[in-house]
């Protein structure tokens, strides 16, 4: 069984610096697009972490109230502002023993994977979204 869930979105510039701010992380990679230009990137990218905030709360749309148990994340290609991304939750079995494992994956373009991971939920009583 696989069940998937996507929500396309698009994170600015302003996005990244108010996540700095946030967060404390002012690497100018994230906030300073004239440093970034210059750099293996050529243009400013997100946190990794603000990506995952955006999946979270992909995973609390379809999954309220439910606990994340345990969550794997990779960053292999960067994702920029202003373009748009996708981000994908794929149930691969159904939930067992009151958890549900999710293979995660926020992706731009033509299929270029930004983050990708897995993540273990326990869900409340009842929930099979």
């Amino acid at each position: 069984m696989h069940r998937d869930f996507q929500r396309d979105f698009v994170l600015t510039q302003d996005d990244f610096n108010r996540f700095a701010d946030l967060s404390g992380d002012h690497n100018p990679i994230h906030v300073d697009p004239e440093y970034s230009a210059a750099t293996r990137f050529g243009a400013t990218v997100s946190h990794g972490m603000l990506l995952f905030s955006v999946l979270r709360g992909l995973i609390h749309a379809h999954y309220p109230g439910a606990r994340l148990q345990s969550q794997d994340l990779k960053f292999p290609a960067p994702a920029y502002a202003d373009e748009q991304l996708t981000a994908t939750l794929v149930a691969e079995a159904p939930a067992a023993d009151g958890c549900i494992e999710l293979v995660t994956r926020i992706t731009r373009g033509e299929e270029k994977v930004c983050l990708e991971g897995r993540c273990r939920l326990v869900l409340n009583e009842g929930e099979q979204p």
